[in-house]
């Protein structure tokens, strides 16, 4: 018998919600349920516009590599992406390639193929160097590769490391590296993908088009208060605040060289919203020997953005919309901060909005092709992404193959890309074809994208053959390792191939409940490996105790890749089983139902659709919603499917109208758990059901109480 778990809140912590952010009741209660209360979390479920994207110089050494890279552009250097074979590494290769071709550079690219090792390799850089190549830029891979950079640097090759996944102990040296897991990267979120990487030093290179590259400018506001006069100042850099001063209290006559004012001012753009009664609130406090040269900013802005154009400051603090999430507002300009650099992305918009609508549909694809949290600003990814391909606009490429999926005239969602296209893209990197989606994906020709498109969904229908034939092979030992570690589902098998060992792996961790590793040869000499974890074990962290046998590792928490000598297989098999045994793992109750919030029959409607769509896209860590309705009648059922186990199809009596529900897999217990007639209480998610073009509310339960 399930659990239904229903975790108890406060109706203040619900009005709070309600008032702080204007949402409905319902809404500010699966925000408290799911422990989503602080500001900072719950804009990227009410809010969706790229303006809230984090700025890529946040990234400490992103201005080295802009720099780098408009060097290159500029002496006419070859450079080299060195990618990777899944849809991450496709992805990142794509934008990247695309945008620094786009500005005039000398590029090429390079993914592993074949059998090839993933990350950089020595041949490559050598091949590279002797074609006289000098900056390498790696999407999607090279934190591991520290003795690669070190032989790359010696070739006189500078190279730039754009990655995400977990860094080693000892990070490469002398290269410059954008990694957000990077102790002291600078970036606020951890778990964007290794194509958001890409695309943050693309929007980073577009800004330094722009004429405030570099600057520094500074917003600045004077006023008369009660307790006297007050100067409030903010200092932008590549439209990061990067310093500020405030002097209140201030009584007429006060000297400026007696403030910081001059130092802090000293050769800056200086912006303020109302420039007349700043420079008179000036006057007042310094007299007439002081001149202030500023540039009034709201008539530009309002250009833009019409409704600011009568604001007072004051107004513009009430009325910002980043303010209502800022927890740690502290200064009277913060409105003035945020509406400016509203302002700047609305220019940047107009002329890069039709780049960036093509590169940010991958960048999606990557947040859920890599199971990155659907939290921060991987929402806003994904969600761009689903909104422009819904809106027909689907990048070349991904047309072609949402086509062949039958993907198109309907409502796409995060569940129907993660299921279908995603995996056919991943099969040509598993199959050691990957240039094929990258080709895809940049070919201006419809009718070759159409043959390439063929070609990828057979690829894709030949990898679910080859993890038909591992499965098989890989079950019955699978069972045995699992009944001899518990902790651990440890597979070796040598005939299976290379390119779907990670599917088996998260197929046994599916299956038992228990991180999973398999393990097949590439050649005699060569093995490789693949770990999915779950319970909160971390793959990099546990396959960094056998780092002596391998030939190189590195990966996620969750998912990490290895290789080694088949001479030092054997032992590694050891050492894995002796470690099992002090393996710890967090408790699992696949018995617990979590539900989000109880319903009355009433709210069983279309309505329910608009908090649905509120947090979509479901996934790692967002869970779908899940609700719980009491005493509702059976009126009548059907028994659908062919398989061996039959579905049940239900109708339910709310008092005010039908409702249609199916239970998967739960046939056996119409006549026995339950009965026409009966009153039950549900737990249950909500989808739409969609039918000759008519979309209808479906309820699919998850657990029945009579």
């Amino acid at each position: 018998m399930k659990n239904w778990i229903k975790k108890d809140i406060t109706k203040d912590q619900v009005k709070e919600l309600c008032q702080k952010y204007g949402i409905d009741s319902l809404t500010a209660s699966i925000f408290a349920r799911r422990e989503i209360t602080k500001g900072n979390d719950i804009l990227f479920y009410l809010e969706d516009d790229l303006r809230f994207l984090h700025n890529p110089f946040l990234f400490n050494q992103m201005e080295d590599a802009v720099d780098r890279i408009l060097d290159a552009k500029d002496e006419g250097e070859k450079v080299l992406i060195f990618g990777d074979r899944d849809v991450d590494g496709i992805t990142s290769t794509t934008i990247l390639y695309e945008y620094l071709k786009s500005i005039g550079i000398d590029i090429t690219f390079k993914v592993p193929l074949g059998d090839e090792a993933y990350g950089m390799n020595i041949e490559t850089i050598d091949e590279f160097a002797a074609n006289y190549g000098t900056l390498i830029i790696t999407v999607d891979c090279g934190i591991a590769n520290g003795p690669e950079i070190a032989h790359a640097t010696e070739l006189g090759i500078d190279v730039i490391v754009t990655d995400h996944h977990n860094p080693p102990e000892q990070l490469p040296e002398n290269c410059i590296i954008i990694n957000p897991k990077v102790s002291d990267s600078g970036y606020p979120f951890h778990d964007i993908s290794g194509c958001a990487v890409a695309f943050k030093l693309i929007q980073a290179l577009r800004y330094a088009s722009l004429d405030y590259y570099k600057e520094e400018i500074c917003l600045l506001n004077a006023c008369n208060t009660e307790d006297g006069y007050r100067i409030d100042c903010v200092k932008l850099y590549n439209n990061l605040v990067v310093d500020n001063i405030t002097i209140d209290n201030i009584t007429d006559g006060l000297r400026i060289s007696d403030t910081k004012l001059v130092e802090f001012l000293k050769g800056q753009s200086i912006f303020t919203w109302d420039d007349k009664e700043t420079k008179k609130a000036l006057k007042e406090i310094f007299g007439t020997a002081v001149e202030f040269n500023t540039f009034e900013l709201r008539p530009e802005i309002a250009k833009i953005i019409p409704p600011v154009a009568n604001l007072t400051l004051d107004q513009l603090n009430e009325k910002s919309k980043i303010a209502r999430y800022n927890e740690n507002q502290s200064s009277l300009l913060d409105g003035f901060v945020n509406i400016y650099i509203t302002y700047f992305q609305q220019i940047a918009n107009k002329a890069f909005a039709a780049h960036e609508q093509q590169e940010l549909q991958l960048v999606g694809l990557a947040a859920l092709a890599d199971v990155m949290p659907l939290q921060n600003e991987n929402r806003i990814f994904v969600n761009y992404a689903l909104k422009i391909i819904n809106s027909g606009k689907a990048r070349r490429g991904l047309l072609e193959l949402l086509s062949r999926l039958n993907l198109l005239n309907k409502r796409i969602t995060a569940t129907d890309l993660s299921w279908t296209l995603i995996p056919a893209i991943n099969a040509t990197g598993r199959l050691g074809q990957p240039e094929l989606s990258i080709q895809i994906l940049l070919e201006e020709e419809p009718s070759k994208r159409n043959e390439i498109a063929d070609k990828i969904i057979g690829l894709n229908t030949e990898r679910k053959s080859l993890v038909s034939i591992a499965t098989e092979l890989t079950s019955y030992n699978a069972q045995i390792s699992y009944e001899k570690l518990s902790k651990i589902c440890l597979v070796v098998e040598k005939s299976i191939h290379r390119g779907v060992i990670g599917l088996i792996s998260s197929k046994l961790t599916q299956k038992y409940h228990v991180p999973s590793i398999t393990i097949t040869c590439i050649d005699d000499q060569t093995a490789i490996g693949s770990m999915r974890s779950c319970r909160g074990l971390e793959c990099t962290q546990f396959l960094s105790q056998f780092a002596e046998l391998f030939s190189n590792y590195g990966g996620h928490s969750k998912a990490a890749g290895f290789s080694l000598p088949v001479s030092n297989l054997h032992e590694l098999q050891k050492q894995i089983e002796k470690a099992a045994l002090s393996i710890n793992l967090q408790d699992e109750n696949d018995n617990d139902i979590i539900i989000d919030a109880e319903l009355p029959a009433s709210y069983i409607n279309h309505d329910l659709f608009k908090i649905v769509d509120l947090f979509e896209p479901y996934g790692e860590n967002n869970s779908t919603l899940t609700f719980m309705s009491k005493n509702l009648k059976i009126i009548g059922y059907q028994v659908v499917g062919k398989t061996e186990k039959q579905h049940l199809k239900l109708n339910l009596d709310s008092g005010e109208h039908k409702i249609p529900v199916m239970f998967w897999g739960a046939a056996d217990k119409i006549n026995s758990e339950f009965n026409v007639g009966d009153n039950i209480n549900l737990v249950y998610n909500v989808e739409r059901n969609v039918f000759n073009g008519m979309e209808t509310l479906q309820l699919v339960a998850l657990d029945i109480q009579k």
